[in-house]
């Protein structure tokens, strides 16, 4: 881990003396801009009795290096962008490493506490599995980092194909960090792509028009008529002269919508030129994973490469901003009608790609997402690659313990069960460590099932469907009870068991909504339904009666326990977990503890 906090530093380091010197080269071309401008000003204002053979040379001497020199401020002013990002980058995941996740989106949008596991186990939000893993500096790459998590891998070639693009990427640090940079320097919003998808799958407006097509042939070509005839000296050139003028005050009537066109279509080009600059980074690839492979090739789909494509768009839309050049604007437009067949010229492109554009921008999201799990891969060596398998339903672990614990206080425990049906039922006191072993469970196995490395020395899992109810609430707009929200998942658990389904299953404390009696007849009647419906899962509960289960299903169902131990007046915890039900209780001694009368 140290090294890697060093590689960070390094880079940082590194970075900020690139940006040293950049910001220096700015300062030099602004100044030599600056001369220019000055020098061009007073060398015509000296020689302006000399005449436009003397003036117009010092202008051209001065204006053309100052227009160069404007172009290569740009990209000076883009680059020293670019390596803020870096440097924030690599910032940032210095925080991660020390647990500091704020800097990072928790996809608060994706809460979804009707799913069958997110909710419980914090995925998304402040603090959550998804802000310590997300890296994604794109609407695409989000959705679909989130997607993984709330929807993973349930096929054993499908988890070893993204464990195998995940490895790959995982060194290579440079073409991570600068994917993410170059997403993170597009100050966009985060709805840009959704509009850029319906963008794309809109229809064209000009080119569907039969008028401007007719006057895309008629005014170039009565223009042409008339200059033909003028020059044979058969008609007089103010037949050409009044063409000319129709055909400009045609284009001028047309101008409003033309400029909403260029608005809305300006808009998109400078979205997708975040997203042209990651494809030519994609491009310089070599992968050799099957995912990677496929991925990239993503971006070839069409009759020529993404990054070519999108290139002669933003070719497109630079010529007709030339409109916004007076002289040019009424010379193109009096004589060629230029403006609006430019502006098909730009829908015939739409038209060509716009079919590609969505497996264009899938491939960047799935990049993007990939990206993230390497970053999380690099910042965790210690992390193994679980091994996926088909033989249901495995699941063991040695010492696995949860990724958002700090790694010095994390106490880590394993997990046994190599049959189908089975159960682990959990007892222990208060705040022993039961909740934080179940979520502890389902991270590890959702990270195994995306293709991430685990929180664990050795993992070995059967890639099942997930379920749990840890936290489960009431709603008010539903007028639902809290006990009626979590018979209602349990009742979705058994219906799916009915339909064959593989399920995981972690509850905690089953029924906590019912008197202890209804409680325990509930929770015995329950487990028994579950093994008699083959299935797996962990069960944390307080009632030390159902360990007594074990005593019927010896081959199915094992007891663990979390112990608190009280000695000379204080309460302490292991959290390590062991054999057998819980001995020890300690609701009472924390009543008594904060003052709270309890009879002997």
């Amino acid at each position: 881990m140290q090294t890697i906090i060093e590689r960070y530093q390094q880079r940082i380091d590194e970075y900020k003396h690139k940006l040293s010197r950049i910001q220096q080269r700015i300062y030099r071309i602004g100044t030599i801009r600056l001369l220019l401008f000055v020098a061009g000003v007073a060398g015509a204002i000296y020689f302006r009795h000399e005449g436009w053979t003397v003036v117009l040379p010092i202008i051209l001497v001065c204006l053309i290096p100052f227009l160069i020199l404007m172009k290569v401020h740009d990209r000076l002013f883009y680059a020293k962008d670019f390596i803020h990002k870096l440097i924030e980058i690599n910032e940032n995941e210095l925080a991660a490493i020390d647990y500091r996740t704020d800097c990072f989106d928790g996809g608060k949008d994706f809460q979804d506490p009707s799913h069958a596991y997110s909710y419980d186990l914090d995925l998304f939000g402040e603090r959550s599995l998804f802000q310590y893993t997300n890296r994604t500096s794109t609407y695409f790459g989000r959705k679909r980092l989130a997607e993984w998590f709330t929807c993973p891998l349930d096929k054993k070639d499908a988890i070893e194909r993204r464990q195998e693009a995940v490895r790959e990427l995982t060194p290579q640090l440079d073409f991570r960090q600068e994917f993410e940079a170059t997403g993170m320097v597009y100050k966009g919003k985060l709805s840009d792509g959704e509009n850029l998808l319906r963008w794309a799958q809109a229809g064209t407006e000009f080119r569907h028009s039969r008028l401007f097509r007719f006057f895309c042939i008629f005014f170039p070509g009565l223009n042409l008529l008339f200059l033909a005839l003028g020059i044979a000296d058969i008609l007089s050139f103010n037949w050409l002269t009044g063409s000319f003028i129709l055909c400009l005050l045609v284009s001028i009537g047309l101008q409003k919508k033309i400029t909403l066109f260029q608005i809305s279509y300006e808009d998109k080009l400078a979205i997708l030129g975040s997203y042209i600059r990651q494809m030519k980074l994609m491009e310089t690839l070599h992968p050799e994973s099957e995912v990677l492979k496929a991925c990239c090739m993503r971006l070839n789909n069409g009759k020529e490469p993404a990054s070519t494509a999108i290139a002669q768009l933003s070719k497109e839309m630079n010529a007709l901003n030339q409109r916004n050049n007076i002289l040019a604007y009424i010379v193109l437009n009096g004589f060629l009608f230029w403006e609006v067949r430019q502006v098909m010229r730009i829908e015939q492109w739409k038209e060509r790609h716009a079919a590609s554009l969505p497996t264009w921008l899938d491939a960047i999201g799935e990049m993007d997402a990939l990206c993230s799990l390497a970053t999380f891969a690099y910042n965790h060596p210690d992390y193994t690659w679980p091994v996926p398998t088909e033989q249901p339903f495995t699941f063991c672990a040695d010492r696995m313990g949860h990724p958002l614990i700090h790694r010095d206080r994390c106490v880590r425990n394993g997990i046994r069960m190599e049959k189908r049906p089975y159960f682990i039922i959990i007892t222990g006191a208060n705040m022993a460590g039961k909740s934080t072993y179940l979520r502890t469970v389902g991270v590890n196995y959702l990270l195994a099932s995306i293709g991430a490395p685990v929180c664990a020395d050795r993992m070995t899992f059967y890639p099942a469907h997930m379920v749990t109810s840890l936290r489960t609430t009431d709603s008010l707009n539903d007028n639902e009870s809290y006990f009626f929200a979590e018979l209602k998942r349990l009742k979705e658990i058994i219906d799916r068991l009915n339909t064959g389904e593989e399920l995981f299953i972690i509850l905690d404390e089953i029924l906590k909504g019912t008197n202890s009696v209804d409680k325990q007849k509930g929770s015995l009647s329950l487990i028994k339904q579950f093994i008699h419906l083959q299935a797996n899962g962990i069960i944390a509960t307080h009632d030390l009666q159902l360990g007594s289960l074990a005593d019927l299903y010896p081959d199915n169902i094992r007891n663990y326990r979390f112990e608190a131990t009280i000695a000379n007046n204080e309460l302490t915890f292991s959290y390590h977990m062991q054999e057998g039900v819980a001995q020890n209780m300690n609701a009472c001694f924390l009543m008594k503890k904060m003052g709270i009368f309890v009879e002997d």
